[in-house]
């Protein structure tokens, strides 16, 4: 699947999920400097899980008797946000050298949503597009690799499109604004000169 073949037919929803801890973080700022890039009149929503908060995930697959049925409250904002976009942005400043707790609780809950009645979550998802954009502060942008790889390797698991991760250096608030490359970078990020061929592996943008 390319970036082109996912976004011809039908009109682009790019649906923003941040996940930071804090509002206005790095990765957010650059994010938003990316989306301000999208062509003109194209749909863009944004949540802060911080707003919609999940509760513990319970892996039940293998309960005897157990039966997964519909979802409700901010579970089901989310799952019916996650399956109306086109292109999916997680906003994940790096935690630990990975993704944060937040967006980790998030993709926990793809497991449930597989099973939803009625969801069709796995064939509903092979025509969306998943993106990254973190920030990190470490010198060397290698360890920023496990979290990549975790967004990779979950669009690559549900035959997603991979639009890349967006990577920019950070690490008080508003540094990002200043890491020019990455603000180059970001002005063409979603503007679909990229093919979104999920076998890359090396697309950690700088």
């Amino acid at each position: 699947m390319t970036l082109m073949q996912s976004a011809s037919s039908q009109p682009r929803l790019f649906q923003f999920l941040v996940t930071s801890g804090r509002r206005d973080g790095n990765a957010e700022l650059l994010a938003r400097h990316a989306a301000t890039s999208l062509p003109a009149g194209t749909d863009q929503r944004w949540l802060h899980l911080s707003d919609v908060a999940l509760p513990p995930f319970e892996d039940r697959r293998h309960e005897p008797g157990f039966h997964y049925g519909e979802v409700f409250g901010n579970e089901r904002l989310l799952l019916d946000a996650t399956l109306a976009a086109t292109d999916l942005v997680l906003v994940v400043p790096l935690y630990w050298y990975s993704v944060p707790a937040s967006a980790k609780l998030y993709l926990d809950c793809w497991s449930s949503w597989l099973r939803v009645p009625g969801a069709d979550f796995k064939s509903r998802m092979t025509d969306k597009i998943l993106w990254g954009v973190s920030a990190f502060s470490d010198e060397d942008a290698g360890r920023v690799e496990p979290l990549v790889g975790t967004l990779r390797l979950t669009a690559d698991y549900l035959g997603m499109g991979w639009g890349g991760v967006l990577l920019g250096r950070g690490n008080r608030p508003g540094d990002v604004m200043r890491d020019d490359a990455a603000l180059a970078t970001a002005r063409t990020f979603f503007c679909g000169q990229r093919a979104a061929d999920e076998q890359r592996s090396e697309l950690i943008l700088i």
